[in-house]
């Protein structure tokens, strides 16, 4: 069995390869942090319903919003992967767009993000073989 067929590994991957991708971007940005005219670009906000639409093979399993106080996950949200640009808030006078400390917050958000992806996936894979394991082994 395929470990990309189970969902919420599926979704996990799909989480770190975004995170993966996102801190490349991040790095470019700061790369270039002295090159005139350059706007930085940051990738479209992750949907996990983008990925588990595409680990249970175009299906749709939504949760139910039974109570008033349920957050409401429908409508369309963003793919990961989908460059944009992302202007950061000042420019300077050879018009590069970058501020440092702006990326760097960036950074330590996907970062954040792709650990504890990393220690979800993990546990999860250590349950499943906990599950596996022979009784009394």
């Amino acid at each position: 069995m395929d470990l990309d067929q189970i969902p919420l590994l599926a979704m996990l991957k799909g989480k770190l390869n975004y995170t993966t991708q996102r801190q490349k971007l991040i790095a470019q940005n700061v790369a270039n942090a002295d090159t005139a005219g350059f706007a930085p670009r940051d990738l479209k906000p992750f949907s996990f319903d983008s990925a588990l639409k595409g680990a249970t093979g175009g299906q749709m399993l939504s949760p139910l919003r039974n109570q008033a106080g349920h957050l409401d996950l429908g409508g369309p949200k963003a793919g990961a992967g989908q460059e944009t640009a992302a202007p950061d808030s000042e420019a300077r006078l050879d018009g590069n767009r970058v501020v440092l400390e702006e990326q760097m917050m960036k950074m330590t958000q996907a970062r954040g993000d792709y650990d504890a992806a990393i220690t979800l996936y993990q546990s999860s894979l250590n349950m499943m073989r906990t599950a596996l394991r022979r009784p009394g082994s």
